[in-house]
């Protein structure tokens, strides 16, 4: 396993530990401890990841809430489950033609795509690059301007059928946040993005409205 993933899955077993705790097997009782505390019998621990998964469905929420049991199952899932799972398929993906102007009425359509990624085609439909709305940000587009003018020819591919370790593994290699996803028939299927990684490991996606991070000072006085 990815020495990165399992660090992290190593931090989420540790966040949870103590909530697990009624759930480990204890020694048993001597008769004569029993008989004076009256020692209630515990269930058997469980022997398969099917029964653990059991458990942790039927685990009341005073115990462990259902974010804390997804978290604990997506753990223990992470390498099983593939890419095909939890990408955005295409039938729902923005894409943008390279001849398309950079109007209000587009950045528009990006913006509320959600999204800040997009992958971009030309006249025959084959992706040629991306589009960032970071980027744009930081530019001056003009109403004129086409999307060809601003695309990064970068382009990385993962299979549907990775499973997410792997995926995780390209995100690392290759510090993108964006990959479009194919299928083995060379076929574009959907995309998926890191924020779509962490999400499924952390049952939701983590928000915060500071922005500057490039600030020393301003950490610091957080």
């Amino acid at each position: 396993m990815n020495a990165k993933i399992k660090t992290l899955l190593q931090k989420l077993v540790k966040s949870l530990d103590p909530k697990l705790e009624p759930f480990r097997e204890k020694p048993k009782p001597t008769k004569e401890q029993s008989e004076e505390f009256d020692v209630p019998r515990r269930l058997p621990a469980p022997q398969s990841e099917a029964e653990l998964l059991s458990v942790l469905r039927r685990t009341p929420d005073s115990v462990l809430s259902p974010r804390e049991r997804r978290i604990i199952a997506s753990a223990m899932t992470f390498s099983e489950t593939h890419v095909s799972d939890i990408m955005l398929e295409k039938p729902a993906i923005t894409f943008v033609k390279e001849t398309d102007f950079l109007g209000p009425l587009m950045l528009d359509r990006l913006y509320k795509s959600g999204f800040s990624h997009f992958p971009v085609v030309d006249g025959a439909g084959k992706i040629v690059g991306t589009l960032s709305t970071e980027s744009l940000n930081s530019l001056k587009i003009k109403e004129a301007d086409r999307a060809f003018k601003y695309v990064d020819p970068r382009v990385f591919y993962l299979r549907a059928d990775y499973s997410l370790e792997r995926a995780f593994a390209a995100f690392l290699r290759t510090n993108s946040y964006f990959f479009i996803v194919i299928n083995k028939s060379d076929e574009v299927v959907g995309l998926l993005t890191v924020e779509m990684l962490i999400s499924f490991l952390l049952a939701h996606t983590p928000r915060d409205q500071f922005d500057a991070d490039s600030s020393r000072t301003a950490v610091l006085s957080r």
